[in-house]
């Protein structure tokens, strides 16, 4: 165990120190390049569109998951009702 730990901590170690040389290529460009105002407008715009979707089509998939846990319920509270069911004599 003691072992597994120094490894462990060592090898968090090591990346950490050579994380920064890592990512030093590009001139600090990142991955999509050099960056203006209209990118980051663009980008602006995609979350701007993004968020309201997303809350949108999750609304919807809980309402119909919503749903179908009533009827579920209803059918169940319809069975225990029917006399058929309830099994005895």
């Amino acid at each position: 165990m003691r072992r597994l730990l120094s490894s462990l901590c060592a090898s968090a170690t090591l990346l950490l120190v050579l994380a920064p040389a890592a990512l030093a290529d590009n001139d600090g460009r990142g991955f999509y390049g050099a960056t203006n105002d209209k990118v980051i407008t663009k980008a602006g715009f995609y979350l701007i569109i993004f968020f309201p979707t997303f809350v949108l089509l999750m609304s919807l998939l809980q309402w119909r998951l919503d749903k179908r846990k009533q009827a579920r319920k209803a059918a169940h509270t319809a069975r225990i009702d029917d006399a058929r069911w309830r099994g005895g004599w």
